[in-house]
C-alpha cells in the first residue's frame, strides 16, 4: 500500500501537519486588521443596505407624490422632508444612492476587465499587437472625456442607463492598461509561463489562465478605486443634465435639482450631499486598505 504526499507528510511529522493559510485568508486577515480597513466596510456595507433595504420601511415611494406637502421639512410622516413637486426625498435619495452604486460597481468592473485585457495582449505579444493597443489607449487618454459624453449624452434617453455604463467604463481604463502592460512583459518571461508556451498551450489561454490571474491583486484594487471615480463622474455629468436622465434619478440629478432650493431648504441638498461624501469616502477606504493588504511590505498592512 502506498501513501498520498500529505498522509507520508503526515506520518513524518507524527501528524501535526498544518496547512499554510491560503494568499485570501492573508489578504483578509491584513485587511480587517487595519482600521480604515474595517470602517470602511462597515460604512460601505451600511450605504447599501440602506440603499437597497431602505425604500422597503419607508411608506412613500420614489415615484408618490404628497399634494398636501411641498418642500416641507423633515417630519414624521417625511423623515428627510419633501421636494417642491411633493415627492418624498428619503425615498428618492435612497432611489438615487442605487442607481448610482450600481453605475458606480458596473462602470468600475467594466473598465477593469477591459484594462486586463488590453494590458495583458499588448505586454504578452507586443510588436504590432502592442502598438496597435498602445496607439488606442493613448488615443483615448488625450480626448476630453467630459466632453464626449456631453456629445453622446442625447442617446442616454430613459432606460438607456446600461449604454451610459458601457460609454463611461470606455474612458476609465487607459492609466491601468499601461500597468498591466508592464507587469504582463514581465509576468510572461517566468518559468510557468515558459513552460506552457513550450508545451504548446495557446497564447490566449495562457493570457487568461497564468498571465491576468497573477495581476489579480492589482486589479482588485484598481476595480476598487474605479468604482469612486465611477460614482463621481457620474454624479458630474447627471449634474449639467448629460448622465442618468428622467423620470429616474441619481446622486447627480438630485443635487443639481436640490442646489436650486439648498439656501431655503437645505434638506433638499444636505442629505444627498451628504450620502455622496461618505459613500466615496468609503469607498476609498476600502480601497486603500486593500491596498495595503495585497501589499507584504507595507507597514500599515502589517499591523
Amino acid at each position: 500500500m502506498t501513501l498520498s504526499e500529505e498522509e507520508l507528510a503526515e506520518e513524518l511529522t507524527g501528524g501535526a501537519l498544518t496547512r499554510a493559510p491560503s494568499r485570501t485568508r492573508v489578504v483578509a486577515g491584513r485587511f480587517f486588521r487595519s482600521t480604515q480597513g474595517r470602517i470602511g466596510f462597515a460604512v460601505l456595507a451600511l450605504m447599501f443596505l440602506l440603499a437597497f433595504a431602505g425604500p422597503l420601511f419607508s411608506p412613500w415611494t420614489y415615484t408618490d407624490k404628497d399634494f398636501t406637502a411641498f418642500l416641507q421639512p423633515p417630519s414624521a410622516r417625511h423623515w428627510f422632508g419633501t421636494l417642491q413637486t411633493g415627492s418624498d426625498v428619503f425615498a428618492v435619495t435612497l432611489r438615487g444612492m442605487q442607481k448610482s452604486l450600481v453605475v458606480g460597481l458596473l462602470a468600475a468592473l467594466v473598465s477593469t476587465a477591459l484594462a486586463a485585457v488590453v494590458g495583458a495582449f499588448a505586454g504578452y505579444f507586443l510588436g504590432w499587437t502592442d502598438r496597435v493597443l498602445s496607439w488606442v489607449t493613448d488615443l483615448l487618454l488625450v480626448l476630453p472625456a467630459f466632453l464626449v459624453l456631453a456629445i453622446l449624452s442625447p442617446l442616454f434617453g430613459p432606460g438607456q442607463w446600461p449604454l451610459f455604463v458601457v460609454m463611461l467604463a470606455l474612458f476609465l481604463w487607459m492609466v491601468t492598461s499601461k500597468i498591466v502592460r508592464g507587469m504582463a512583459i514581465s509576468v510572461k518571461e517566468r518559468e510557468y509561463v515558459q513552460a506552457a508556451r513550450y508545451m504548446g498551450v495557446p497564447p490566449v489561454r495562457i493570457i487568461f489562465r497564468h498571465v491576468i490571474p497573477n495581476l489579480s491583486s492589482l486589479l482588485i484594487v484598481d476595480a476598487t478605486l474605479n468604482v469612486s471615480s465611477a460614482i463621481l463622474t457620474e454624479t458630474s455629468l447627471s449634474y449639467f443634465g448629460f448622465g442618468i436622465q428622467p423620470p429616474d434619478v441619481s446622486f447627480g440629478t438630485l443635487i443639481a435639482d436640490g442646489s436650486k432650493t439648498a439656501v431655503y431648504a437645505p434638506w433638499t441638498f444636505w442629505f444627498v450631499a451628504g450620502l455622496l461624501v461618505v459613500t466615496v469616502l468609503a469607498v476609498n477606504l476600502v480601497g486603500d486598505a486593500l491596498r495595503d493588504a495585497f501589499d507584504p511590505s507595507s507597514a500599515r498592512g502589517a499591523r
